[in-house]
């Protein structure tokens, strides 16, 4: 029986342990290609490199698998593999594990669900994977789950469009659930610092604010020790209610 193909990336960067993670726990039941960022791009969404080369080298680290670490974002990653370093097309990108969480709306920062959105885009199902833990935590007891979840997904494709944001807890593995998408946000506070040559700067410092989150939300369930996948849906943005509540109204006020 012929293996899955699946592209491996991150936001972390080729250095990081949890690309490492992914690929010990997918190596044995997939074909593997690697193309992630030559350092840590967190935070960067779904930004693309528009101006100037895009610097490419082999990496190494991985085995046999083929593996390109790349001076850009973690949506280039995706460009570029799909559109010349691989060539073949994968049959899922599977980006992470990020060290963080990237539940709740705190996903709309993230270059780990940045990799999977540009994949989405281009017609290409994703799973990204994220870890309530610190940096220099690594996680080897997520690896069973692994496969099983890219496994379903592989099974029961996901609808053209979305993808699966998987989210580990930080405490004692409960279960696995499938979740909605919870409220938190990373909200920064900005910082003004004055700096001894005479200019100031800001740092943002980082708050928590408590939202009433839904039961079935992936920040509820993963504070209950639950593994969270929440599919997220991408094709289609718009406010239908929004639109045929005031599209007349707006459209009326510019008529002569």
């Amino acid at each position: 029986m012929q293996k899955i193909k699946i592209l491996l990336t991150n936001d972390d960067g080729i250095e990081a342990s949890g690309i490492q993670t992914l690929w010990e726990g997918l190596k044995d039941f997939a074909d593997l290609s690697i193309v992630a960022p030559m350092k840590e791009q967190s935070g960067k969404g779904v930004s693309v490199t528009f101006y100037g080369p895009i610097r490419v080298e082999k990496a190494l680290g991985f085995g046999n698998t083929p593996a390109w670490k790349v001076q850009g974002t973690p949506a280039d990653c995706v460009k570029l593999a799909l559109g010349g370093l691989l060539d073949w097309t994968p049959d899922l990108i599977v980006s992470g594990i990020n060290h963080g969480s990237n539940a709740g709306r705190g996903l709309l920062h993230s270059g780990t669900a940045g990799c999977v959105i540009q994949g989405t885009l281009l017609k290409v199902p994703g799973v990204a994977f994220s870890y309530t833990c610190a940096e220099t935590e690594t996680f080897p007891h997520v690896k069973p789950y692994l496969f099983p979840i890219v496994e379903h997904v592989i099974n029961h494709p996901l609808p053209e469009g979305t993808f699966l944001n998987v989210n580990f807890p930080k405490k004692t593995i409960q279960g696995v659930k499938m979740a909605r998408q919870g409220l938190y946000f990373w909200h920064e506070t900005p910082r003004k610092v004055e700096h001894p040559e005479g200019h100031f700067e800001f740092h943002l410092d980082e708050t928590f604010q408590d939202h009433d989150e839904h039961p079935d939300s992936d920040i509820a369930l993963l504070k209950a020790g639950f593994i969270t996948a929440v599919p997220i849906h991408i094709n289609e943005m718009t406010d239908h209610s929004h639109l045929q509540a005031h599209k007349e109204r707006f459209e009326n006020r510019f008529q002569g």
